[in-house]
């Protein structure tokens, strides 16, 4: 499948705006804007990743929100006004956040949030399933544990078979544990059909990408790092894809990379080299992806701090 081609290649993500925020009204109007899209444009990218949580779609309930339908429209119309197509990745679901201190749990062992699950993304289909040029589904961010597997792929089955429903040609992105890692994605039953795309995500190694985070207990949040201290090359990558693009060749589809990037702690010329690297890898395996993140979220490529590298930075999203 060429994603090239059904323009899906070069995205970035929206994060922080429908997802991953206090969901105030002044968040959810104004973190993302049409001169915004305009930019995503400009930069030369084709598409933006657009992370969305259950509750901005759906009330406490159950029940659709109107208003929450209302954005994710609004929001798929001024991507399409600047020529960017739109992944829709429910972020969050009832029952499952890939962060912990969300307090969302359950869903693997629930069929009744399985169905709430599957049920939202029949009524997504049934709205937004209409334009599979446009809009590609991504079903859900970031499955945590090894142990929710066999579960994940049974959803995933479901889940497709109802969105076909309504949505017979968008595609569909399905990414594995181990918060979608690419070596995971060796345990993703066959895809449905032949519009199914395996997603992973890679902030690879976490210990120069995620320096300084607060929100992680797997590196030594006082540890830092410079590019040159690591062993981050070419082949760092390739090994890292192997498996994924393995098992996607032999399910005769494709892989997708959901989420990339660098913490803003990193001094800037740092963060260029880790995307030439990545980038040349994605490039040599024609690998589509969407960087993380567009504006602020630790991870802001908008953010001034890269002003000083931007204009050769984006050419290796």
């Amino acid at each position: 499948m060429d994603m090239k081609e059904k323009g899906f290649y070069r995205g970035v993500n929206l994060g922080g705006w429908f997802s991953q925020c206090d969901y105030s009204e002044d968040r959810l109007n104004n973190f993302i804007k049409e001169p915004d899209f305009e930019k995503i444009a400009s930069w030369g990218l084709d598409h933006v990743r657009i992370p969305i949580d259950y509750n901005i779609l759906e009330g406490p309930d159950g029940a659709y929100r109107e208003d929450g339908m209302e954005r994710i429209e609004k929001a798929l119309s001024l991507a399409k006004k600047y020529g960017l197509n739109v992944v829709a990745d429910l972020h969050k679901t009832a029952g499952f956040s890939f962060d912990s201190g969300e307090r969302e749990s359950g869903f693997f062992e629930s069929e009744k949030y399985q169905e709430r699950f599957l049920r939202l993304w029949e009524e997504l289909a049934k709205r937004f399933g209409n334009d599979p040029g446009h809009v590609a589904f991504e079903l859900l961010n970031e499955v945590t544990d090894q142990k929710f597997i066999d579960v994940w792929n049974r959803v995933v089955r479901q889940c497709i078979g109802r969105i076909r429903a309504y949505a017979p040609d968008t595609l569909i992105l399905v990414g594995s544990y181990w918060n979608n890692s690419p070596e995971a994605v060796k345990d993703l039953e066959k895809p449905y059909d032949d519009k199914v795309i395996f997603n992973f995500h890679c902030y690879d190694p976490l210990k120069f990408t995620h320096q300084g985070a607060y929100w992680t207990d797997q590196i030594d949040p006082g540890e830092r790092y410079r590019f040159e201290d690591l062993e981050i090359t070419p082949e760092y990558f390739e090994k890292q894809f192997a498996s994924a693009l393995e098992k996607a060749g032999e399910c005769g589809t494709t892989v997708y990379c959901g989420e990339y990037g660098v913490i803003d702690r990193v001094p800037p010329e740092d963060v260029l080299k880790w995307f030439k690297t990545i980038h040349s890898v994605f490039e040599k395996q024609g690998i589509s992806r969407a960087a993380w993140s567009y504006r602020e979220m630790d991870f802001g490529l908008s953010d001034s701090r890269l002003d000083p590298v931007r204009d050769e930075l984006l050419r290796y999203l």
